[in-house]
């Protein structure tokens, strides 16, 4: 089966933050019924993470979540039946920067659909997208863009809307972007699905553009979220409570060896 790692953006309270989410939730069970395995993981310092000592306004924010997302492709890759050749992932806001940070430097990943994030002028804004200098330095120069069009030859999906810092995608970010993937030869593998009186978000209206394209590139079974008039529908999906999503708990501990900080120092991070 297919594999879909769900990466989740910046949310400031505890109990309705990225992985505890509705849309995730959501978006996860949908991916599941059309039959893929999918993998929802913490962000460096939320939920579980933080719960345990992790921060997130931490100098190698962007360093160790890159990292993490590499690991949590290793743990999908070792589920039985996966097919290595049908990963997607797919997430909004710093998840989109996950998505399109984790494509360029992993050629494991095959399908890509960052969500309302890729930007020609803006970086993210929080130290775990653009905290190190993986966009300018004395030796180069590059952005958020040009890093999202390493995703080609394989299959790209951008979402944008009206109202954030993607609301120029279809003038400005994306014809470059299908300008690259013309010079691959492959221009129909490059898409974007514009939501000009929307706002910064996944909801349903993106999640239904997002369905059908992971749908065609996974080969994954459209039609088990379709409804009796061929409607795209998530009736059914039972959202669960925040402590039932947690992974660790009195009848499966947190293992002995877990580390619980970002490093051997307990940072007292004030960063904005």
């Amino acid at each position: 089966m297919a594999g879909i790692l769900c990466p989740h953006g910046h949310w400031k309270e505890p109990e309705d933050y990225g992985r505890y989410r509705a849309d995730m939730q959501k978006r996860c069970a949908s991916f599941a019924r059309m039959g893929a395995a999918v993998f929802a993981y913490d962000m460096t310092g939320y939920g579980e993470m933080k719960d345990y000592g992790w921060v997130h306004n931490h100098p190698l924010a962007l360093k160790q979540q890159l990292w993490n997302s590499i690991r949590a492709l290793d743990f999908l890759l070792t589920l039985e039946n996966i097919d290595p050749e049908r990963i997607g992932i797919t997430g909004a806001s710093g998840g989109g920067t996950q998505t399109f940070l984790l494509t360029a430097v992993d050629e494991r990943v095959k399908v890509s659909v960052p969500v309302v994030q890729v930007s020609a002028h803006f970086f993210g804004g929080c130290i775990c997208e653009s905290g190190m200098p993986i966009h300018k330095s004395r030796h180069h120069q590059t952005n958020n863009v040009e890093i999202a069009a390493l995703a080609a030859p394989r299959p790209l999906l951008l979402i944008s809307d009206g109202n954030d810092w993607t609301r120029n995608t279809p003038e400005v970010e994306f014809p470059h972007i299908q300008y690259i993937y013309n010079l691959m030869g492959v221009p129909y593998n490059a898409e974007n699905v514009h939501f000009p009186d929307e706002g910064h978000g996944y909801e349903f209206s993106k999640r239904k553009a997002v369905y059908p394209f992971l749908a065609k590139h996974l080969e994954l079974d459209l039609e088990a979220i379709r409804d009796g008039q061929g409607n795209i529908t998530e009736k059914g999906i039972e959202i669960e409570p925040c402590e039932k999503m947690k992974v660790f708990s009195d009848s499966n501990p947190l293992p002995g060896y877990a580390v619980l900080t970002n490093d051997d120092v307990k940072w007292d991070c004030h960063l904005p």
